[in-house]
C-alpha cells in the first residue's frame, strides 16, 4: 500500500525535471550529435506557420543562412535552461549569418509566450501545437524528448541533429563547419 502513494510522488518529479533523457532517435543511448554529409543531406520541409507572437514564418526565409532549429516546450526544464545560451547565440552569430529558430510544442500559445517573455528570447519560435509540423520532419531527425535541434545547412539541407541542451558554445562549434560550406 505504501508504494502506490510513492507513484504520484514519483510521477510529479519526472514532470517536474521536465524531458525525457537525451537519446539517439530509435531510443539507443548515444553522443547528442548525429551529422549528415553534405552528399547526404536531404532538404529540410518548408516549414511554416506562426509564431507565438502572431506573425507568419517560413524556415525557407531563411535560406542563405545556417539554421539552428530548437524544438522545445515550455514545461521541459532542460529547455529552460538551454534558453538563455540559444538567445546569446543568436545575438552574436546573427552577423555571421546564423538563424535560431525554436519550434514550440505546447499546446497553449500563451504558456509558449510568457516563457519567450521571461527568457526574452532574441529569435523567434513557431507554434506547433498538434504537432503537424514536426510529422514533416523525416523519421531519424523526430528524437522522442526534448528539446532537440536541428541544423539546417546554407542551401535549407538537414545537416545534423543535436538530441541534448545546447550552450552557446556548443551552438559555436557545430555551426562553424556549416559556416564554412559555399551556399550553391
Amino acid at each position: 500500500m505504501r508504494r502506490h502513494r510513492r507513484l504520484p510522488l514519483l510521477a510529479l518529479l519526472l514532470a517536474l525535471a521536465g524531458c525525457a533523457p537525451a537519446t539517439e532517435p530509435g531510443g539507443a543511448s548515444g553522443p547528442p550529435l548525429r551529422r549528415v554529409p553534405a552528399a547526404d543531406r536531404g532538404a529540410a520541409p518548408d516549414l511554416a506557420g506562426s509564431t507565438l507572437d502572431g506573425r507568419s514564418v517560413r524556415l525557407s526565409d531563411y535560406r542563405g543562412k545556417v539554421v539552428v532549429l530548437n524544438v522545445w516546450a515550455p514545461w521541459c526544464g532542460p529547455c529552460r535552461a538551454e534558453a538563455p545560451e540559444l538567445s546569446r547565440a543568436q545575438q552574436h552569430l546573427k552577423a555571421k549569418g546564423v538563424q535560431v529558430l525554436g519550434l514550440e510544442t505546447d499546446a497553449e500559445r500563451g504558456a509558449g509566450l510568457a516563457f519567450q517573455r521571461d527568457h526574452a528570447l532574441a529569435y523567434p519560435s513557431l507554434h506547433d501545437p498538434g504537432g503537424r509540423l514536426l510529422t514533416r520532419l523525416p523519421r531519424r531527425f523526430r528524437p522522442q524528448s526534448l528539446p532537440y535541434t536541428l541544423l539546417v545547412d546554407r542551401n535549407g539541407k538537414l545537416a545534423g541533429l543535436w538530441v541534448s541542451p545546447l550552450t552557446e558554445a556548443e551552438v559555436r562549434g557545430l555551426t562553424r563547419p556549416l559556416l564554412r560550406e559555399k551556399a550553391r
